[in-house]
């Protein structure tokens, strides 16, 4: 099964203010019928099954039969915990700085995607969301650090997401 979008999910995605979360816009993104529900578990995480499963339900995917957590796990047995990881944290921000348009954010963007040591690629991101709310809404910014608050190693969230 690769679920693939419906033309309410595409309307969703174009309107920045439809009734979605940053997860479920992330999982609707994914959800491009190419990739299969083993694949979706292990970009979403443990998670995964229950999102793709509501968002059947609630008419933004079309995929016969609607995935269960119990069809996930047969599918893709050991991604119940969410990864997290910096590489991860750092292609998500790289993305939402990509999609300003700004000056500011692609100079962040170049910065950040030119960092190859652990500790510029941190100060890259404490730079880049230092920067973030003169570049974006409040909500979108809320949005990015919630997101990183969920991928990035427990072990960097202090030095990362400091003065909140």
């Amino acid at each position: 099964m690769q679920p693939r979008k419906t033309d309410l999910a595409h309307a969703a995605l174009q309107a920045h203010r439809a009734p979605l979360d940053l997860r479920q816009r992330r999982a609707l993104i994914l959800c491009d019928g190419q990739r299969s529900l083993a694949e979706l578990a292990t970009l979403l995480g443990g998670d995964a099954p229950a999102l793709i499963a509501q968002l059947q339900r609630d008419g933004y995917l079309h995929a016969p039969p609607v995935a269960t957590p119990a069809t996930m796990a047969a599918v893709a047995p050991g991604t119940t915990a969410r990864r997290r990881s910096l590489a991860a944290a750092r292609l998500y921000l790289l993305d939402m700085l990509a999609l300003q348009r700004d000056p500011v954010a692609a100079r962040l963007h170049r910065l950040l995607q030119a960092t190859r040591e652990e500790a510029d690629t941190l100060h890259a991101f404490r730079l880049a969301l230092a920067q973030l709310p003169a570049l974006a809404s409040d909500g979108y910014v809320q949005r990015v650090r919630e997101r990183l608050r969920e991928v990035l190693p427990e072990s960097h969230l202090a030095a990362v997401l400091t003065g909140e």
